[in-house]
């Protein structure tokens, strides 16, 4: 994650709650297979701490794998969505939520996301309340302390 994707990915964390993990690595590097790291990792309801990777137990638990780019909604962060929620299959998690964060919608690329079960979160960068628009989208616009 870039600098300022970490912000964003924290904001989402806060609105939320949960136990999470950033930079979590989904696969670990082997002569095949290049290591794939997700921004982050959430257990809602968890208890509210941001944790190494290797603390956070999936198994079992409902989890949100986060895919956060600076920018408008594209095909790259929807696709890095997608296979982040099949990457996590196999560490046990009773359901993947996928979420892609990003900064400006893009209105024929979204019904796509949605069809595909990937929840399109929009941060504003700045603000001071969370909301959801009209159609329902969840627009992050909480101020980031610097942590």
């Amino acid at each position: 994650m870039s600098l300022r994707e970490t912000p964003m990915v924290r904001r989402y964390w806060r609105h939320v709650g949960g136990t999470i993990a950033e930079e979590f690595p989904a696969v670990r590097p082997s002569k095949t297979a290049s290591i794939r790291r997700l921004d982050a990792v959430i257990v809602p309801g968890g208890e509210p701490a941001r944790v190494p990777w290797r603390e956070l137990d999936v198994a079992g638990r409902d989890i949100i794998v986060i895919q956060a780019k600076l920018g408008r909604l594209g095909m790259n962060v929807m696709g890095q969505a997608l296979f982040s929620r099949e990457l996590m299959k196999p560490f046990g998690p009773a359901s993947v939520r996928t979420v892609a964060i990003v900064v400006r919608d893009d209105s024929v690329l979204r019904p796509l996301a949605e069809a595909l079960d990937i929840e399109v979160v929009i941060d504003a960068l700045g603000g001071s309340v969370d909301r959801e628009a009209d159609d329902g989208t969840t627009v992050l616009r909480e101020a980031v302390d610097s942590e």
